[in-house]
């Protein structure tokens, strides 16, 4: 860009001022060109959705010292990072696939996994070789909206076995143990495994003193209300093909049913009970495929009023 001065005459300092002008006009011309090419230019990143990535750069050195305070990673911080809120209706192997392309924009991804057990539906564990790719997963990926739901996400509370292994190999198989007498411990002190329990212990007490009371005691039938607690509950059932629904609405015919579960593939038959207008079972051809149907549709509103419960059939 050039500037035309008037051929005025001119004090000194206003002339000198004038002629300085065109030189900063240029600088400022070509800064702003050097920033739109800048802005314009696609990066190995375009594709990653926004906020994936950690591009300030601190202007000076407070502003240093600021961020490395925000940053800090906790001592107690681990290779590995533990995700939840992730969407229970998508197949695992989908579900691991998309978390490793996500995490992989902030290191190497070791290992993923996730269980489609009851007690850990959706969530998920992510291992990286260092702690530092962690903690920017933790800081850039916390409510990345993922499959509708967003992501909850923090440090492990222990290290992934593969990242044992790969840092101190002598110490795997102890690091293996420690975490299994866990996983048996937490198991144990489930509020609703501990009723289960219990209730089985309080039958075997009654039965055993039936059976030492003598023949009289033990044709007296045992109340029906302890037979009920004995039972475990219908949402702990193992995962099988067929599936119980139950509360359903008078007006729940088999061709409701079926336009109903039929939305989800591989349904193979919906069966009624004559005299039982209020349960149903419906088979699929695999437990992976009514385990789908049972997420979708345990608590759904049927005719707009009744929750229906959808579980697992029994064995």
């Amino acid at each position: 860009m050039e500037v035309i001065n008037a051929q005025v005459p001119q004090p000194e300092a206003i002339q000198q001022d004038q002629e300085a002008k065109p030189e900063m006009e240029k600088t400022i011309t070509t800064a702003s060109a050097s920033a739109s090419a800048t802005d314009l230019k696609p990066t190995e990143n375009s594709q990653i959705p926004a906020g994936l990535t950690d591009t300030t750069i601190p202007t000076n050195s407070s502003d240093e010292k600021e961020s490395e305070q925000v940053d800090k990673i906790p001592d107690d911080a681990t290779e590995t990072v533990y995700l939840n809120n992730l969407n229970e209706r998508v197949k695992l192997p989908a579900l691991k696939q998309t978390l490793k392309n996500l995490l992989k924009n902030f290191g190497p991804v070791l290992d993923v996994v996730a269980h489609r057990s009851v007690r850990m539906r959706g969530q998920a564990f992510v291992a990286f070789p260092d702690r530092e790719m962690a903690a920017k997963a933790v800081k850039e990926v916390k409510g990345f909206p993922l499959y509708g739901k967003p992501i909850e996400i923090a440090f492990a509370r222990s290290p992934a076995d593969c990242v044992v292994k790969r840092k101190t190999p002598d110490d795997f198989e102890a690091h293996k143990a420690e975490r299994l007498l866990k996983k048996k411990r937490s198991r144990r002190e489930n509020p609703l495994r501990k009723k289960a329990v219990e209730a089985k212990e309080a039958a075997r007490k009654a039965a055993s003193t039936a059976a030492s009371a003598g023949p009289m005691a033990s044709s007296v039938p045992p109340a029906s209300s302890n037979r009920k607690i004995v039972q475990m509950p219908d949402e702990y059932q193992p995962p099988n093909k067929i599936l119980f629904i139950q509360n359903l609405p008078e007006n729940a015919g088999k061709d409701a049913l079926e336009v109903l579960f039929k939305q989800y593939p591989n349904l193979v038959e919906v069966r009624t009970i004559p005299g039982r207008s209020n349960i149903a079972f419906v088979e699929y051809v695999d437990a992976t495929s009514s385990g789908v149907a049972k997420d979708a549709l345990h608590n759904y509103k049927f005719d707009g009023e009744h929750k229906i419960k959808v579980t697992f059939a029994k064995q």
